[in-house]
C-alpha cells in the first residue's frame, strides 16, 4: 500500500485500539509461582499512545486474555475503554463502536494473531507485526518495522499522527 493510501486511511481515525500480547507486549507470559502475571510494556510505546491521545484520537484494549496488569497500564496510559478476556473479539469490537458512536473506518485495531483477524477485516486500519503469521500479515494495511512491545505501537501512532498533521504540534511541545 502506498504512503498516500495508507495516510488516507489515517486521516478519519477517531481511536486506535490495541490488543495486547504480541502487539503491546513481545508476546512473552511470566507467571510467578503464586500464579500473578508479569507482562513486560515499552515506555515508546506507551509515550506515543499519549501523544497520540493529546492528538484527539482515543486508545482502546480489546484483548483475549485477563490479567490485572493490563488495567494498571491502561491507566497509566489514560485508556478508559477496555475489554480483557474477550473470547470474541468481534463483538467486543461492536460494543465499542456501539458505545462511541463510531463507524468502522474511524477506527484502527493492532492485532498479531489469527484470533484478531475479524476485527482487522472490519477496521478503518488494520495493522500487525512483523512476528504475526503469514495469514495476518497479508490481510491487513500495514506490517510496522518495529517488534512488537519494541516500539511497533509507537510507530503506528507517529503515523497517524503525521497522517492528521498533528505530529509538529506534539513534537513542540518538547521543542522549548
Amino acid at each position: 500500500m502506498s504512503t498516500d493510501d495508507l495516510y488516507a486511511r489515517m486521516r478519519p481515525l477517531k481511536m486506535l485500539i490495541f490488543d495486547v500480547d504480541g502487539v503491546l507486549t513481545d508476546g512473552s507470559l511470566f507467571f510467578g509461582d503464586d500464579g500473578q502475571e508479569y507482562k513486560a510494556f515499552n515506555s515508546l510505546d506507551g509515550h506515543g499512545i499519549k501523544m497520540l491521545r493529546d492528538s484527539g484520537v482515543e486508545a482502546a484494549i480489546i484483548t483475549g486474555r485477563t490479567s490485572q496488569v493490563v488495567l494498571h497500564r491502561a491507566k497509566n496510559l489514560g485508556i478508559e475503554r477496555i475489554f480483557q478476556g474477550a473470547g470474541d473479539k468481534l463483538e467486543s469490537f461492536r460494543v465499542l463502536l456501539r458505545e462511541t458512536g463510531l463507524q468502522p473506518a474511524q477506527t484502527g485495531y493492532m492485532g498479531d494473531d489469527i484470533v484478531d483477524l475479524p476485527v482487522l477485516k472490519r477496521s478503518g486500519l488494520a495493522v500487525t507485526v512483523p512476528t504475526a503469521p503469514a495469514l495476518v500479515r497479508n490481510q491487513v494495511h500495514y506490517v510496522t518495522h518495529a517488534q512488537a512491545g519494541r516500539g511497533a505501537a509507537r510507530e503506528v501512532c507517529e503515523l497517524i499522527m503525521q497522517a492528521q498533521g498533528t505530529w509538529a504540534e506534539q513534537l513542540a511541545h518538547y521543542d522549548r
